[in-house]
């Protein structure tokens, strides 16, 4: 699993757009992480590199926010609160649409997604300090995983 440090706030958001900048439509990453591990300063980050730039709010309580003013629509996705699994939502009109989707707590509906993703981790290890990490569900998505990592690494991240 490929693995960066980072340091803060702004490091996190800066590897949001970096990574956003990488993204083609129809990507999905699932984020992973501790409550207050920065999945949403991650999303934040994320918007900005697609030139989104409104508020971004965690959609806990609405399940999905759509963002389209960027140079590719943003779904962004907190599934924590979802009890019954993701068949019921309507995921694939958005997973097989014409944006890129992000779904924090992706973890929980893994079963659920049958189309490739790349699945992150935001693991604390510290007070500002994180942990980021990538893997890949599949050949196709591990490609792309391959893909963006040498586009990090260009870019000067430490993988």
């Amino acid at each position: 699993m490929k693995k960066i440090n980072l340091n803060n706030e702004v490091d996190t958001k800066k590897l949001a757009q970096d990574i956003a900048n990488f993204t083609q439509a129809g990507d999905i990453y699932l984020l992973t992480g501790d409550l207050g591990a920065g999945k949403t300063t991650f999303t934040k980050g994320f918007a900005l590199g697609l030139g989104i730039e409104q508020m971004i709010k965690s959609p806990t309580y609405t399940l999905i926010r759509e963002y389209d003013t960027g140079r590719l629509p943003l779904y962004h996705m907190d599934v924590y609160r979802l009890t019954d699994g993701a068949s019921d939502l309507g995921l694939d009109e958005y997973l097989e649409g014409d944006g890129v989707c992000i779904i924090e707590w992706g973890h929980l509906i893994k079963e659920d997604i049958l189309t490739p993703y790349i699945e992150m981790f935001l693991d604390k290890t510290g007070e500002s300090e994180r942990q980021f990490s990538m893997k890949a569900n599949s050949p196709l998505a591990a490609e792309k995983l391959t893909a963006l990592t040498t586009h990090l690494q260009q870019l000067g991240w430490a993988i």
